[in-house]
């Protein structure tokens, strides 16, 4: 697979997008357009995946709680999709940035004719100087939503396909931690950040230990495994944190930030 060096796809978590109240993070949103934006500017292509549809729905719809049931989660997700393309799309502008949605079920990836369709679509996308903001489609498919089958988990494993698809050089996952450590530094605070991963083995997968954020569903084994994936495909993939979205212009200038998982034939 050819991978295009100056494609970078960006994935920002709920846990980025919302404060600890779990309201809209707008000075989230705006940083994240602008640095994103600049570095368009600077003659990088960029590809946005964002969870957060169904903690911004719950806010639109003045949930009390974040909801549990199938029906509420659908219904949230189905008024999230608007507010939140709304709030990208008033940020982007600012940047005089023009934005496009695509929403994605495992069946657009699992089905060919589709997925060179949907490649297609990307790629003129970008051409054209687009953002693509890229989300599952929640409001329709139960899988992607509270399924044991479910294909992408929190939008960790949506971010490496979709880098998969569009050949990204780069994959960079903004979590709500500095990256990938030894052990789980909100329990262990003499946790170390590893640096350089070049393979992702059986000691690695101990180390990711289990669950994310208390406002998101993915933990950091989730992202273990969506770097399994795009790492396979020869694409690198970055761990950081997702509150200094300006890391992206050290990531894009070769220096080292949060945790590095090597594309495969790009160990040396």
């Amino acid at each position: 697979m050819k991978l295009h060096q100056n494609r970078i796809v960006v994935k920002v978590g709920t846990s980025t997008l919302t404060n600890d109240a779990g309201k809209n993070n707008l000075r989230a949103f705006d940083r994240l357009a602008c640095v994103l934006s600049d570095v368009q500017n600077m003659g990088y292509e960029i590809i946005l995946v964002s969870s957060g549809a169904i903690a911004v729905g719950a806010n639109k719809m003045r949930m009390e709680k974040h909801p549990e049931t199938l029906r509420m989660k659908q219904a949230a997700a189905a008024v999230g999709q608007c507010s939140i393309m709304y709030l990208y799309d008033k940020f982007f502008d600012d940047y005089d940035k023009t934005i496009a949605q695509i929403l994605l079920n495992a069946e657009d990836i699992e089905m060919e004719q589709k997925k060179e369709n949907l490649t297609n679509t990307f790629n003129t996308l970008l051409e054209m100087g687009i953002i693509p903001v890229v989300n599952e489609n929640d409001s329709v498919s139960y899988k992607e939503i509270e399924s044991e089958d479910r294909l992408f988990g929190d939008n960790d494993m949506l971010s490496a396909v979709v880098a998969v698809l569009c050949g990204a050089g780069r994959l960079v996952i903004f979590s709500d931690i500095d990256g990938f450590y030894d052990s789980d530094p909100r329990f262990h605070p003499d946790a170390k950040l590893i640096e350089r991963v070049t393979v992702i083995d059986e000691e690695t997968e101990k180390l990711a230990g289990g669950a994310g954020s208390r406002r998101g569903t993915g933990g950091m084994r989730t992202k273990l495994e969506a770097a399994r994936l795009a790492t396979a495909q020869g694409t690198d993939v970055i761990i950081t944190n997702g509150k200094n979205p300006a890391a992206l212009y050290d990531i894009v200038g070769g220096r080292p930030v949060g945790t590095l998982f090597v594309g495969a034939g790009r160990e040396l």
